[in-house]
C-alpha cells in the first residue's frame, strides 16, 4: 500500500503541473483580452501570489490535523473549481473570482511532500522527494507545449481551462481511491530530534497511516502486537471520530498551535537561508531573455531553446539527489553549503560571462545545484521541526518563497535600471549572505 501510494503521489505531481503549465502562460494576454491594463493586470496577477503567501502555512497544518487524504482532496477539489470558473471568466470580476480558490488551496504539491515525508524513513526522504520533483517538473516543461496547441483553436483558452480542471478532478479520484488503510509509516533511523519513541510503540516497527497523516495526529485507534514483523489491526472508528468532522473550533486551535509553534521555534536560520537562496535564483531568471538580447544580441527563439534546456536538466537532476546525498552520506548541511555555495558561484559566472557557451555551461549546473539546494532544505526543515508537523514546515516553507517571489520582481526592476547584469549581480550577494548565514 506504501508503494501504492508513493507511485500515485508521482502521477499527481506530475499532473498537477501539467495542467497548471498549461495556463500559466496564457493569463497575462486573457486577462489583457478582457480589457485590463498593464497595472491592473499587474494587480490581478499578485492576486494569486498574495493568497498563496498567507494560505500556505494554514493549509500545510490543517493537512496535519486533519490528515492528507481529506486535505489533498479539498485543495484538489478547490483547484478544480477555481479552473472552471477561469473557464468561464468573461470579465475581470470573475477572472479575479477564480483565482481565489486556487490562491488559497492550490496546494496539492506541498501536501504531496508532507505525505511522502510520513510515508518513507528519513534516510529515504531525499530520494523519494528528488524523483517527486523530476516527475513535477517532467509535467511543467511538457503543460505549455500542450496549452499552446489548444490555444490556437478557437476558444482554446477556456478549453485549455477546463482541461485543466478536468486534470485536477482525475487526480482527486485517484487520491481517493489509494489504499490508505494498507499505508505503512516506517520508523526514521537516524533523527533523535524526531523522538521516534513516541511514533511507534515497538523499535523498528511500522504504523498504519490513518487518512494518509501521520499516526499521531489522529486519535487512537491502533494496537500493536509484538514480534519482529509487528501486525497491525485497525479498529473502525465511529464517523464523530474522523478528523474532517471535528468541530470547526478544534481544528483551528489544533492549526493555530502548530503555526505558533514552528513560529517560535529555533529555525528561522533555515527559512532565513531559503529566503536569500529564492530570491536570488528569481534575479537569476527575472531578466534573462532581455539580458541574452541584450549582452549577445541573441533572437528570442534561441533564448527560449536555452531556458528549456535548463528546465529539462532541472527535471532530470531530480534522479540525482538520492545518489549525491548517499555519496554525502546523508550529511545534509554539509550538502546545503556545497550546493550553495556551488549556486553562488554560477550566479557570480553567469553575471561575468562574455560569451553565450559561458552561459550555457552554467545554466546546465544551475539547474543541478538549484534542484538539490531544494531538496536539502527541505530535509533540514522537516529533520529539525520532527514530522508530527511537517504539512505545517513545508507550508511554512512556501511561504517563505512566496515573500521571494513577490521580493524578486520589485528587486530585478531596480538593478535592471543600471544594468543587464544588475539582477544576477544582486543574487550573488544574496547568496553569499546564505553561505555566510549556513557558515555560522
Amino acid at each position: 500500500g506504501r508503494g501504492a501510494i508513493i507511485w500515485c503521489v508521482y502521477v499527481v505531481g506530475f499532473m498537477d503541473l501539467f495542467g497548471v503549465s498549461m495556463i500559466v502562460p496564457l493569463l497575462s494576454h486573457h486577462v489583457k483580452s478582457l480589457g485590463a491594463g498593464p497595472t491592473v493586470a499587474g494587480i490581478v496577477g499578485s492576486t494569486y501570489g498574495i493568497l498563496q503567501l498567507f494560505s500556505s502555512t494554514v493549509v500545510g497544518s490543517w493537512s496535519d490535523v486533519v490528515g492528507r487524504r481529506y486535505s489533498l482532496l479539498t485543495c484538489l477539489l478547490s483547484s478544480a473549481l477555481g479552473y472552471i470558473l477561469l473557464g468561464m471568466s468573461t470579465s475581470i470580476a470573475l477572472f479575479v473570482l477564480a483565482r481565489i480558490p486556487v490562491g488559497l488551496f492550490k496546494h496539492s504539491l506541498s501536501i504531496c511532500r508532507a505525505l511522502l515525508s510520513d510515508l518513507v524513513a528519513e534516510s529515504e526522504r531525499p530520494l523519494v522527494m528528488g524523483h517527486f520533483n523530476a516527475a513535477s517538473s517532467v509535467g511543467f516543461i511538457l503543460g505549455p507545449v500542450v496549452g499552446g496547441y489548444l490555444t490556437e483553436q478557437e476558444g482554446g483558452f477556456y478549453t485549455s481551462s477546463f482541461t485543466c480542471a478536468a486534470i485536477f478532478i482525475i487526480n482527486a479520484g485517484l487520491v481517493w481511491m489509494l489504499p490508505w488503510n494498507e499505508a505503512v509509516i516506517p520508523c526514521n533511523d537516524t533523527n533523535a530530534s524526531n523522538d521516534t519513541s513516541k511514533l511507534c510503540p515497538v523499535h523498528n516497527c511500522g504504523k498504519l497511516i490513518g487518512n494518509g497523516c501521520h499516526a499521531k495526529s489522529l486519535p487512537p485507534r491502533f494496537e500493536a502486537e509484538p514480534g519482529p514483523n509487528v501486525s497491525l489491526k485497525k479498529s473502525h472508528p465511529r464517523w464523530w471520530e474522523m478528523p474532517l468532522l471535528e468541530p470547526a473550533w478544534r481544528q483551528l486551535s489544533s492549526v493555530g498551535s502548530k503555526i505558533h509553534t514552528v513560529a517560535s521555534s529555533d529555525m528561522w536560520d533555515l527559512f532565513l537561508v531559503r529566503l536569500l537562496m529564492a530570491i536570488a535564483i528569481m534575479l537569476y531568471y527575472s531578466n534573462f531573455s532581455l539580458a541574452m538580447e541584450e549582452r549577445f544580441s541573441l533572437k528570442p527563439k534561441v533564448t527560449g531553446y536555452l531556458i528549456s534546456y535548463s528546465s529539462t536538466l532541472g527535471a532530470l537532476s531530480g534522479f540525482l539527489v538520492g545518489p549525491v546525498t548517499q555519496l554525502y552520506g546523508n550529511n545534509m548541511p554539509t550538502l546545503l553549503l556545497h550546493s550553495t555555495v556551488l549556486t553562488c558561484s554560477l550566479i557570480f559566472m553567469y553575471a561575468a560571462a562574455a560569451s553565450v557557451w559561458q552561459v550555457l555551461l552554467t545554466s546546465t549546473f544551475f539547474s543541478i545545484s538549484t534542484n538539490i539546494g531544494r531538496t536539502c532544505v527541505t530535509d533540514l526543515e522537516l529533520q529539525r521541526g520532527g514530522l508530527q508537523a511537517s504539512g505545517t514546515l513545508i507550508g511554512a516553507g512556501q511561504s517563505v518563497t512566496s515573500v521571494g517571489r513577490i521580493v524578486a520582481p520589485l528587486l530585478s526592476g531596480l538593478t535592471q535600471e543600471f544594468s543587464p547584469c544588475g539582477p544576477p549581480s544582486l543574487g550573488v550577494i544574496l547568496a553569499l549572505a546564505a553561505v555566510g548565514l549556513l557558515l555560522l
